[in-house]
């Protein structure tokens, strides 16, 4: 037995948990690309005040305008465009937008468009009633029950992108999934897009953190798709953060471009945090978001008409008592709900929410913060949901137990956004008519029929009786996590590559890395 792995419980005799292990533990044949919702969106807000808010996001942008920085040709863009650019001081330009025009603008954005996968079973398809789980993003930090808290490194990384693979309830291989630190700043992109190629078969994140990064994740992506096929489909994706309140920075808009111009998606973030750098009101805060990220979609739009272009917001409530962050609040839900309505108003693929917490293990706290953030998320309507699994301690830690934890919570909302089919069969009337008044219904052909595929089946749930557990052993849900995520990496098997396209990935790392001293800052 592996050093910290919990002794397998004791199970009971008969075929039952054979059953259950073709369903939950091998989960063969079970992964879907993508989920089709079959359910409509909750929508929270009248016409007049969506048009309220939208008017105010125009306010913004025509009357504050965004301070853009750093980026000539992006201030040339705007410019040409319409906006009004006027210079603040060397290298920074105030823009200003008349109302309408990003919406004009972003007309050319597709409402719907294909991610392409290296095994085609796992294209994504983003926009419309698509919907797209990807896991957690950006942590420095990594944790696990046996080792605590620490410095993520390119280990943990293809541990999470590992995980992330095995995972039925995921379908996209995400991006930072942990800064892996032990790698040098200005090459670690190298090392983290590779560890997606290689260790995953389903679409992926590439670096946005300098334009040299990020063209060096679109050159892996043409090696590993081929040039023609590159530029004529999104096979990468980079997440762009503004930064709030109303600025867009050089990094950013160039990065923006360099994907932009390649025909790549690109995801436009406003990070909110309501009391510091946005409103402390809920609707403020979604006007907000709304403007920055339709200015900074416009980027992506003036470059390359027609390029993949997702409008996005992450919203976070502040704690008035201490000044921190937080996170799963009722409060950033609402505005994710509102935010799927204003995207459906713009016809743009939505990015919002995801399982965020601010606890610092994962317990309860931890997961009714994370169901209040991802129930906004698939009831308002979001297309592509990064940080559905791994989110603890306000994003700054990536957690092994909350990984499975979250992508069991992603396999329910498979079920949930499925809905409910009503037809002769479902509406079982053979099932009661069978043997009657008064019978128990387990032996009906109906129930026969369907007991293997009628309810999902979770992978770490404990429903047996109190004795049958505590004679187990009375393992609680964490360390029922600790002991999976640990069977998973010791099961893994990495999904083959071609060995010339990895020859050629490796080549391509090897002279970008020797051309450029190490950087640790």
């Amino acid at each position: 037995m592996a050093d910290g792995d919990l002794p397998e419980p004791k199970r009971q005799r008969g075929g039952r948990q054979k059953l259950r292990d073709a369903r939950v533990g091998v989960e063969a044949g079970t992964h879907r690309p993508y989920i089709v919702r079959g359910i409509p969106t909750y929508d929270i807000l009248s016409e007049e005040s969506l048009v309220a808010i939208e008017a105010t996001a125009d306010r913004l942008l025509a009357e504050i305008g965004i301070e853009l920085r750093d980026d000539h040709p992006t201030m040339l863009l705007y410019k040409t465009a319409g906006a009004e650019v006027t210079p603040q001081t060397d290298g920074i330009w105030r823009v200003k937008f008349p109302p309408g025009m990003l919406r004009e603008i972003l007309k050319t954005a597709p409402p719907v468009f294909t991610q392409h996968a290296r095994n085609a079973a796992n294209n994504v398809q983003i926009g419309g009633n698509n919907v797209v789980f990807a896991p957690s993003y950006g942590s420095p930090f990594v944790m696990d029950l046996d080792r605590g808290r620490r410095y993520g490194t390119i280990e943990d990384f293809r541990n999470f992108v590992k995980l992330a693979q095995s995972s039925p309830w995921l379908h996209h291989s995400g991006g930072t999934v942990c800064e892996p630190t032990d790698v040098p700043v200005n090459k670690r992109h190298l090392d983290m897009v590779y560890s997606h190629i290689r260790y995953s078969d389903r679409a992926f994140l590439g670096s946005i953190t300098a334009a040299e990064r990020a063209a060096d994740s679109v050159e892996m992506a043409r090696i590993l798709f081929g040039e023609a096929f590159t530029d004529q489909n999104c096979v990468v994706m980079g997440n762009f953060n503004t930064t709030s309140p109303m600025v867009i920075d050089g990094v950013t808009a160039a990065g923006i471009r360099t994907y932009a111009a390649a025909n790549q998606g690109s995801i436009h973030l406003p990070f909110l945090l309501g009391g510091a750098v946005a409103p402390l009101t809920t609707a403020g805060m979604v006007a907000q978001g709304l403007a920055e990220s339709m200015a900074s979609c416009a980027i992506a739009q003036l470059t390359r008409p027609g390029a993949p272009t997702i409008l996005a917001s992450f919203f976070s409530s502040m704690s008035l008592k201490t000044g921190s962050p937080t996170f799963g609040m009722p409060e950033p839900a609402i505005g994710s709900l509102a935010m799927g309505q204003l995207a459906r108003r713009l016809n743009m693929p939505l990015r919002c929410a995801g399982n965020f917490s601010t606890s610092k293990l994962p317990d309860g706290q931890a997961m009714w913060q994370s169901m209040m953030s991802m129930m906004s998320a698939v009831q308002g309507g979001a297309n592509y949901v990064l940080h559905s699994a791994g989110f603890l301690d306000g994003l700054l830690s990536m957690s092994y137990e909350k990984v499975v934890m979250d992508t069991d919570i992603c396999g329910a909302l498979h079920s949930y956004l499925d809905g409910m089919a009503v037809n002769e069969d479902t509406l079982a009337f053979e099932a009661l008519n069978e043997l009657g008044p008064g019978q128990h219904l387990f032996s009906t052909q109906h129930t026969l029929r369907h007991y293997e595929t009628a309810y999902w089946d979770s992978a770490l749930d404990d429903n047996q009786p109190w004795e049958t557990w505590d004679e187990q052993g009375g393992i609680d849900y964490a360390q029922r996590a600790n002991a999976r995520w640990k069977k998973i990496l010791r099961d893994y098997e990495a999904p083959a590559l071609d060995q010339g396209t990895d020859e050629a990935l490796l080549a391509f790392m090897a002279r970008r890395k020797e051309s450029m001293a190490d950087m640790w800052y």
